[in-house]
């Protein structure tokens, strides 16, 4: 690699360097006072995820970008000389699935292991714990690929013979007549080929390339679920909160008789807390217990929501003012990002209506956006490419803690500033991981006019969509119809029933 693009190397270092900074300063102000100085692990694994996570998302802007780099070259096989982006793009899809998979849940089970026992004892656990999932992912993934790893392109066969050239210009060609030659003498077995010349290529893909498809698909279920509903509630939850704002502030009696209510609730909680714990010491953790527990979990969130809005209606202190001020203009920044938001949001529906989903695409959309703002400036639509990815990603997240508050099978892992324990982090630094192969693959397929040529595309364009027993699922667009699906749900749903004023959650009750 004597002559590759040194520019994008430095770019690609200093961002890295950047991201990692960057998450180190998220953890530090997100964790939760509890586990200040200690916990030193889980913090190494979260800082390391989310590093991935967020390089993982820039690849594919950095792999226009490769590509881009020698489109000006003076000599053949200039584009050898840049980026490895293949190899890079199965290493760290390799690293991701590993967190994925052994290392967040080793650290989310030694963490949540029962205190009273010693270091060896939690680490012993946690290993049988992984360990056992270890032997059985490496088994289902052995036999899968042993018996249908393989890729089946369709290819056609075309052979022709050949014609001296005529030094008379006597020929034409055009569309009515696109080969050479006078009548009955086309050559051309692409016009001319039966259907029978089309045939199936069948080849064996590589191990990490089916490592990285089967962790596709997993995490394309997840988007597809969590992307389709957090892609309508991301903009319209921070328009909803701006609606349901606190027009003005209470008295001081209302403040007194809405904190007493919430003292209640806060007893009930406790009084609950202590006899799930007490079940958990007997061993009584059946089915029952773990509903009960994120019943609890639900409630303790909503009952911190209330707590929070009662404090943005009656602030205390010297500066009460400013921070009403403050308050007030909190929810206009929430109002703009939600219009923001819902442009984007939009704009990301139609295109997959309009460039997936129909057939042939009636227009390219954010293809061609991103292309002019590439000739504005080189770097202006890969920075818009990678911001709708991102979005992407973020409207996962949203997704999730919008299904979490409303179903019970799914556990709350809320993240809050300066309250966020280590097991939440894990949860969501895991399914940020999971998802975002998922939001890649969905970008590459999304804006392949855009990405076109590229590594990303080989991977999860050609051999994703080839792979035996997969390739039916992108065949017939099953994910971009489910998230088309969901997010016409999430709409509807806010359309209906968002805009109400939220009801106190009542008194708790619990499975007996």
């Amino acid at each position: 690699m004597g002559d590759f693009n040194l520019a994008l190397v430095i770019v690609a270092l200093v961002v890295c360097i950047l991201i990692f900074l960057f998450n180190i300063y998220l953890l530090i102000n997100y964790q939760h006072p509890d586990d200040v100085n200690q916990a030193y692990f889980p913090k190494i694994v979260v800082v390391f995820g989310l590093s991935v996570a967020a390089i993982s998302i820039l690849m594919l802007p950095a792999d226009v970008a490769n590509r881009q780099a020698c489109r000006h070259a003076l000599y053949n096989g200039a584009c050898n000389l840049t980026l490895p982006m293949k190899e890079l793009w199965l290493g760290i899809y390799i690293v991701d699935a590993l967190l994925v998979f052994f290392v967040i849940p080793f650290a989310m089970f030694y963490y949540e292991g029962d205190q009273d026992k010693t270091v060896g004892k939690r680490i012993k656990s946690s290993l049988i714990w992984v360990g056992t999932t270890a032997v059985v992912c490496a088994l289902v993934l052995g036999i899968l690929y042993g018996l249908i790893g393989k890729v089946d392109f369709t290819v056609r066969h075309l052979s022709s013979s050949t014609l001296p050239f005529p030094g008379n210009n006597n020929f034409q060609f055009s569309s009515g007549q696109p080969c050479v030659g006078g009548s009955n003498q086309h050559q051309c077995s692409a016009y001319t080929a039966s259907a029978s010349s089309e045939k199936t290529w069948t080849m064996r893909t590589t191990f990490p390339e089916y490592v990285v498809a089967l962790a596709t698909i997993v995490g394309s279920f997840l988007f597809t679920i969590f992307g389709g509903v957090g892609i309508a509630c991301l903009p319209l939850g921070l328009i909803v909160s701006f609606i349901r704002r606190p027009k003005a502030v209470i008295t001081r009696s209302q403040y007194i008789k809405e904190a007493t209510e919430f003292g209640k609730r806060a007893r009930e909680l406790k009084k609950a807390a202590d006899s799930l714990h007490q079940e958990e010491r007997n061993g009584n953790k059946g089915r029952k217990w773990r509903k009960n527990v994120k019943t609890v979990e639900k409630e303790l969130l909503l009952l911190e929501e209330d707590v929070q809005a009662l404090e943005e209606m009656y602030p205390q202190g010297e500066k009460a003012e400013a921070t009403w001020a403050m308050t007030v203009l909190g929810y206009l920044a929430k109002v703009v990002l939600g219009i923001l938001g819902l442009i984007v949001s939009v704009a990301w529906i139609v295109h997959i209506v309009i460039y997936l989903l129909i057939d042939p695409p009636l227009s390219s959309f954010l293809n061609e956006v991103f292309i002019k703002l590439d000739d504005i400036w080189g770097l202006l639509g890969t920075a818009a490419f990678a911001f709708f990815c991102f979005y992407l990603l973020l409207a996962v997240i949203a997704g999730a803690m919008m299904l979490g508050l409303r179903l019970v099978f799914i556990t709350i892992h809320p993240m809050k500033w300066g309250a966020t324990l280590m097991n939440s982090f894990l949860f969501n630094v895991g399914l940020i991981l999971l998802c975002s192969i998922s939001v890649i693959q969905f970008c590459a397929t999304a804006f392949g006019y855009y990405a076109r040529a590229t590594a990303a595309q080989e991977i999860f364009g050609h051999t994703l969509q080839s792979l035996r027993g997969i390739k039916y699922l992108y065949k017939y667009n099953v994910f971009q119809i489910g998230f088309i699906v969901l997010a016409g749900l999430t709409f509807v749903y806010y359309a209906v029933f968002g805009w109400r004023k939220k009801k106190p959650s009542g008194r708790l009750q619990l499975s007996s």
